[in-house]
C-alpha cells in the first residue's frame, strides 16, 4: 500500500492520526479562483483562466452566515480567499455583510490592481469597521528578484505600493511570506524588518501573526504519514491543527450550490468535502494528505489571523 492511500491507516499499517471539529471557529470563504497573476507554486492553481473554484455570490455568503446564526455556532473569525478575492464581483457587499454581523474578517490579497479598484470603499469600511477587518497581504520575499520570481515580473513594485497604501491609510495589515529559497526563519525576518523600516511599513516583522512565514508544499516531496503515536512524539496537539477550529466554503464550476470542505489547502481532494450546509460539515477528518502532514502537523502552518 502508498502512502496516504486509505484514510485509516498509514501504508505501514498503522492508525492514521485525526482531528475532530471542537467548534466552528473560523469560517473560510473562497471568492474563486481567478486571480490577476499567475504564481509559480500556488497551491490552489489561481490563474487569470482557472475558474475552477467561481465566484460566490454574495446571496451564497449570506446563506452561511445565516446558519452560524440560526445554529447558534461559536464563529468568531469569518477568512476570505481566493484566487484574488477582490476581482470577486461581489466582494464589497461580502466584506461589508461579514463585518456588519461583528465578525472578525481577514481577506487574503496580492494588494495589487484589483484591490485598488476599490479604495474608496475599503477606506469607509475601514472607518467603520477598523477592529474588526484585516488584510493579509503575500510578500512572498523581501527582495525583488525572488518576489518576482514567484509571482511574475514586475509585481514586486505594484504589490508593495499597494501594501504602503494600507499602511498609510491605517488599516490593519499583517503579511504572508514563504519560507521556498531555503534561509533560516530569523535571516527572513529580519530581511522583512528592513523591508519595512525602509518603506516605512507598520507591521512588527517579529511577530509571527504580523508576519506569517509558510512551509512549501510541494506535492512531489516524500513526507511522513502521521499516526496517532505522533501526537506524543512530536508534541503537537490535534486541537492545534486547522480543521479542529475551521472549514471553507467553495463552489466548484457548474455545481447549483456550494460545498463545505475540510481545509483551505485542499479544494480539489473529494476526501476532505462534506456536504453544503456547515452543520454536516463537524465529521472527524482524517489526516490522508501529505499537506496534512508537511504544512500542519510538521511545518506548524494555521491560516487564522489571530494567533492560538
Amino acid at each position: 500500500m502508498n502512502k496516504f492511500e486509505n484514510h485509516l491507516t498509514t501504508a505501514n499499517n498503522e492508525s492514521r492520526a485525526y482531528v475532530d471539529l471542537n467548534k466552528l471557529d473560523t469560517l473560510w470563504l473562497n471568492t474563486g479562483t481567478l486571480c490577476n497573476i499567475t504564481c509559480e507554486n500556488c497551491y490552489i492553481e489561481s490563474s487569470p483562466k482557472n475558474d475552477a473554484l467561481v465566484y460566490m455570490t454574495y446571496q451564497e455568503v449570506k446563506t452561511y452566515l445565516d446558519e452560524i446564526r440560526d445554529e447558534e455556532m461559536a464563529t468568531t473569525e469569518i477568512g476570505i480567499t481566493g484566487g484574488e478575492p477582490f476581482m470577486n464581483p461581489d466582494i464589497m457587499p461580502i466584506i461589508e455583510e461579514c463585518l456588519s454581523r461583528g465578525f472578525k474578517l481577514v481577506v487574503l490579497t496580492n494588494a495589487m490592481r484589483p484591490m485598488m479598484r476599490h479604495k474608496d470603499a475599503l477606506i469607509k469600511i475601514n472607518e467603520q469597521y477598523k477592529d474588526q477587518l484585516l488584510l493579509r497581504v503575500s510578500i512572498d520575499h523581501f527582495k525583488r528578484k525572488m518576489h518576482d520570481e514567484e509571482r511574475g515580473f514586475g509585481t514586486w513594485e505594484i504589490a508593495l505600493n499597494g501594501l504602503k497604501w494600507l499602511s498609510d491609510n491605517g488599516f490593519n495589515i499583517n503579511i504572508a511570506g514563504r519560507t521556498r529559497w531555503g534561509e533560516e526563519i530569523e535571516e527572513l525576518r529580519l530581511g522583512y524588518a528592513g523591508l519595512f523600516e525602509t518603506q516605512n511599513i507598520k507591521i512588527n516583522a517579529a511577530d509571527p501573526v504580523e508576519l506569517v512565514l509558510f512551509p512549501e508544499m510541494d506535492e512531489a516531496a516524500s513526507v511522513p504519514e502521521i499516526t496517532t503515536e505522533c501526537w506524543d512524539i512530536l508534541n503537537v496537539k490535534p486541537d492545534e491543527i486547522m480543521c479542529s477550529n475551521s472549514r471553507m466554503v467553495v463552489k466548484r464550476k457548474g455545481a447549483e450550490k456550494p460545498a463545505v470542505i475540510a481545509c483551505t489547502l485542499l479544494p480539489y481532494s473529494e476526501e476532505f468535502e462534506f456536504d453544503s450546509t456547515l452543520k454536516e460539515s463537524s465529521k472527524r477528518v482524517y489526516l490522508n494528505h501529505q499537506y496534512c502532514s508537511k504544512f500542519c502537523v510538521l511545518g506548524g502552518g494555521s491560516c487564522s489571523a489571530t494567533a492560538d
